[in-house]
């Protein structure tokens, strides 16, 4: 096994960038959010967050999903097949208002409590120990994801992940509902506001320019 091999047996960073981003009408993974990319910020941010290496899930950008059209749960799947890490850092490409703080805190709350860690209503960023009832649940067939709502993912309470309520979420949900895992609440609920729409990224960047303002 070479060093590399090594580094990712402990916590590996994943930037989940497979998604066609449609309603953005551009590259999320291209925007650029004060003179960065987002691609560079989210490989940045896993990185200052403790993940020893980061890869990125997407056909586009890095790794291509061995199952195709079933969300996040692809790209989790095709990395941890490919990787074998110990865990996994996971943060979508689409949060510009993420920080370091943030996912360092749900990454050493997942290794404390040895469990799977998100924040409250959202199912991404996670924490993700890739343990025993991980490996179980990849064993079974991942069916494609349907975009029709059914009762249960229409329901109000059904957390947002990358801005589709009951698009994407049945999938990870599905994943947590059959391991153990841990709700926690962001200090700053602003650095989980993803952006699908170019409406929502200006939204973002008046934020983070109020966020600068503050610290001048």
């Amino acid at each position: 096994m070479n060093n590399e091999q090594l580094l990712f047996q402990s916590c590996l960073g994943v930037v989940l960038a497979g998604g066609k981003s449609s309603r953005m009408g551009k590259d999320k993974a291209h925007l650029q959010r004060n003179q960065q990319d987002m691609l560079s910020y989210s490989k940045a941010l896993l990185k200052n967050a403790g993940s020893s290496q980061v890869v990125v899930s997407g056909d586009a950008h890095g790794v291509s999903d061995i199952v195709s059209n079933i969300g996040p749960l692809g790209g989790i799947q095709t990395v941890i097949n490919q990787f074998k890490p110990k865990a996994l850092l996971i943060l979508p490409v689409d949060l510009p208002l993420m920080t370091a703080t943030e996912l360092t805190k749900l990454k050493q709350i997942g290794e404390l409590s040895q469990s799977a860690c998100y924040f409250v209503d959202n199912y991404l960023p996670l924490y993700l120990p890739v343990n025993a009832f991980v490996e179980q649940f990849f064993q079974q067939p991942l069916p494609a994801k349907k975009l029709s709502s059914t009762p249960e993912t229409s329901s109000k309470k059904q957390p947002i992940v990358n801005g589709k309520r009951g698009l994407a979420g049945p999938s990870v949900r599905s994943l947590l509902n059959q391991i153990p895992h841990k709700a926690i609440q962001a200090k700053n609920p602003n650095s989980l506001f993803n952006t699908n729409t170019p409406e929502q990224w200006q939204q973002a960047q008046h934020l983070l320019s109020l966020q600068r303002k503050t610290h001048v």
